[in-house]
Order: structure tokens, then C-alpha cells, then sequence
């Protein structure tokens, strides 16, 4: 009983809390002032197609190197952490079955990953999303067969070179541009709208990002077994 007015009481209280923001909500017919900035400046000055992608890489291009940075430091304690491996248990036979099908459907979900992330300045998606779908197909390896093991060296070297070439972009925004200027994806041409090849850095930011968030879950997943 006393259980069941706590409860309710917590619902009362979460009710009380919005109930403000609900009556005074308001659906607005136009842009606000940096609203319209983001969408303007995403398509006249970036000709970006998806404004989330610009304000993602460009606008909190700064925010989004630290959440790069702070998954980093995720993979990095978990390597830590796991770093000694189990040996006492004796694993399961894979079947061939298994390990064929996991490497077709490998192939196809990589090449969607990539997809995903060099095109997320004009479809839905990105960096992000791409690198953790990349990330499924190697763990859909490790499911298959659980004696599989994955070249650290090669893991290791595309998340250092994506992580160090993603910083100096940056650089390289400050030292042509201005100081103001950190991740200015607008030290390439920004060619024409709609295309592939346009936004200028943004398609090669994002897929920094893509290599780097790939990789580093791929560790994260490999070192925890696949569980």
C-alpha cells in the first residue's frame, strides 16, 4: 500500500513539473533568429543538404571532437579494465554455416556503414551512426565464431590516423582562415549543392569520425568478448 502511494506521488510530482511547459507551449510558424541562421548559412555558405550535419560538424564542431574525445577515453578504460583475457574456458565450435553467412553479410553492412557516413551531409545519418553500424558487422563476426581474432595493430592505427587527421583539419581551419575559424569545413571548395563532393570538409570530417567511432566500439566490443 505504501508502496503504491509512493508512486503515485511520483507521478503527481512529474506531472506538476511539465505541467508548466505544456500550457505554455507553443508550436511556431516561423524560424527563430538562430534557427534561421543554422538553415541559411547550412545551405548559402556550406551548401549542405542535411542542417543537422552542419550543425553537428561545423556550428558545435568543438562539442562534437569532445564527445569523440570522451568515447576515446571510454575505450581506453575498457582496455584497461579487460586487458586480461579469460583462458580457463574452454570455447564453443563455431559451424561453418555460421562463419560463411557472417562474412557475406560482413561485407554488406561495412559498405552501408560507409555509405551512411560519407553521405551524411545530404541523407539522414553520419559519422556516428555509420561507425557503430560498421561496428555491428564485426560484431556479427565475433558471434559467429568466438576463436576469431581481430589485428589490434590495424585498430590502433585507424583510430590514431583518424583521430589525429580530424584535429588537424581544425588546425588547418585556424591557420588558413582565422582563429575563429577551428573545423571550418570551408578550407575545401564547397562545390555544388546537392552533390557528393560538396560542403566542402564536411563528407571527410564525418568520415574521420566514422573510422574513429568504428574502431574504437570494434575494441570496446572485442575485449568484452562480444557480450
Amino acid at each position: 500500500m505504501i508502496k503504491r502511494v509512493f508512486i503515485l506521488l511520483a507521478i503527481l510530482g512529474l506531472v506538476l513539473m511539465f505541467l508548466p511547459f505544456l500550457k505554455d507551449f507553443d508550436f511556431h510558424e516561423e524560424l527563430g533568429v538562430l534557427s534561421s541562421k543554422y538553415v541559411e548559412g547550412s545551405v548559402n555558405d556550406l551548401n549542405t543538404q542535411n542542417v543537422v550535419t552542419a550543425v553537428i560538424v561545423t556550428y558545435r564542431g568543438l562539442d562534437t571532437l569532445g564527445e569523440v574525445t570522451v568515447l576515446f577515453l571510454a575505450t581506453a578504460g575498457v582496455g584497461f579494465l579487460l586487458r586480461k583475457k579469460k583462458t580457463s574456458e574452454k570455447s564453443r565450435k563455431s559451424s561453418e554455416l555460421l562463419q560463411t553467412g557472417s562474412q557475406f553479410l560482413f561485407v554488406l553492412i561495412v559498405l552501408t556503414g560507409v555509405y551512411i557516413f560519407t553521405h551524411g551531409h545530404l541523407t539522414p545519418g553520419g559519422g556516428f551512426q555509420g561507425g557503430v553500424l560498421i561496428t555491428t558487422a564485426f560484431l556479427l563476426l565475433i558471434l559467429a565464431d568466438t576463436n576469431l581474432k581481430f589485428n589490434h595493430r590495424i585498430l590502433l592505427f585507424v583510430e590514431s590516423f583518424s583521430g589525429a587527421f580530424y584535429v588537424i583539419i581544425g588546425l588547418l581551419g585556424v591557420l588558413l582562415i582565422g582563429m575563429n575559424s577551428f573545423l571550418d569545413p570551408t578550407i575545401l571548395p564547397i562545390g555544388n549543392f546537392g552533390k557528393l563532393l560538396s560542403a566542402g570538409a564536411i563528407p571527410l570530417i564525418y568520415s574521420l569520425i566514422g573510422l574513429k567511432v568504428g574502431s574504437e566500439l570494434t575494441t570496446i566490443i572485442d575485449k568484452m568478448g562480444g557480450e
